[in-house]
């Protein structure tokens, strides 16, 4: 499902444009795909960083997949997604480039507040809510392997990210491995304990990806190089006014603000642009942990997954 939103002048401020970004072609709408999420709202702050003529339409997904499948089909020109439904298109073959890096961060293990689940440990034999197929699933088997178990020592159920915090409220999961604002809501609610942030393996806090199709590279690398500069601008100008981000997060997605407070006050999220030696070591361990799991046949051709091209030229413009 995807809902259509357009930002020209939504988030109104004078465009402050490095010479890189006013070079951008004018009277142009560039499509530009999101998620339903609070690490995901960086596109909301895209316009007020766009040249004269350059107008940014928001095409919001609620699957990562979905995301993914649209940069790939060219149903948008740019995505913010998953790095875990980037890495399953790239293994399959399919025409999905990362140039730049879009948020760290933003999951957490929750557990029902009085469950006595203190650790990954105490989850054994418990229900927990995954989402089959993201990033989230792979960090948590990553974690229960590095405790000695295995996804066969808990009872997974299918939750999407939106329900986790009402299942948990009704008691049908004991626990859930979530994205934010799920874990805050659970946390400042009293509903949830915090378990862990699952940050301790090979792949740090890497979880969404600024990505793009190997056609738009190939027929139009300036744009590219223009529509990461404005990434890179809203992602700093975000990270220096969270508060502001707070506001536009409970307008834009109907988010309970003491859940998103909750969540940038952990330092739960972190905007952040640039496809560096770090996100592409963190990259390549993704990847090789969902060929283990075989969630994948193959590793990506790195190659023309990831292109920091791009990144580099905008970090020295």
């Amino acid at each position: 499902m995807m809902q259509r939103r357009h930002l020209l002048g939504a988030i109104a401020l004078a465009p402050l444009a490095a010479p890189s970004i006013a070079r951008a072609q004018a009277a142009r709408t560039v499509k530009m795909g999101s998620l339903r999420l609070i690490h995901s709202m960086t596109p909301h702050f895209y316009q007020r960083f766009a040249p004269a003529g350059l107008t940014i339409e928001i095409i919001t997904f609620d699957s990562p997949t979905d995301g993914k499948n649209a940069v790939v089909t060219r149903s948008v020109d740019f995505g913010g997604f998953g790095i875990a439904a980037g890495t399953l298109g790239a293994a399959a073959g399919e025409p999905v480039v990362v140039v730049g890096a879009f948020c760290n961060r933003g999951m957490g293990v929750i557990a029902k507040a009085g469950s006595g689940i203190r650790d990954i440990a105490g989850m054994r034999g418990k229900r927990v809510g995954i989402w089959p197929g993201s990033t989230q699933e792979v960090f948590i088997l990553e974690r229960l392997r590095q405790n000695g178990m295995t996804v066969r020592d808990i009872t997974s159920v299918r939750v999407p990210f939106g329900e986790m915090h009402a299942m948990l409220s009704r008691g049908d999961i004991d626990a859930y491995v979530g994205a934010e604002p799920g874990p805050g809501l659970s946390l400042s609610s009293g509903v949830g304990e915090l378990v862990e942030f699952p940050y301790g393996t090979a792949m740090g806090g890497l979880n969404m990806i600024f990505a793009t199709s190997e056609a738009m590279i190939a027929q139009d690398p300036a744009l590219v190089r223009t529509m990461l500069g404005i990434h890179r601008r809203a992602s700093e100008y975000m990270m220096a006014n969270k508060a502001e981000v707070a506001e536009a997060t409970v307008r834009i997605l109907g988010a309970q603000r003491a859940a998103v407070d909750r969540a940038l006050a952990e330092n739960n999220v972190e905007y952040t642009w640039k496809l560096d030696d770090t996100v592409m070591t963190q990259a390549r361990a993704y990847a090789q942990q969902m060929l283990e799991m075989r969630q994948i046949r193959a590793l990506p051709n790195f190659d023309k997954f990831l292109n920091p091209r791009f990144s580099n030229e905008v970090a020295t413009s």
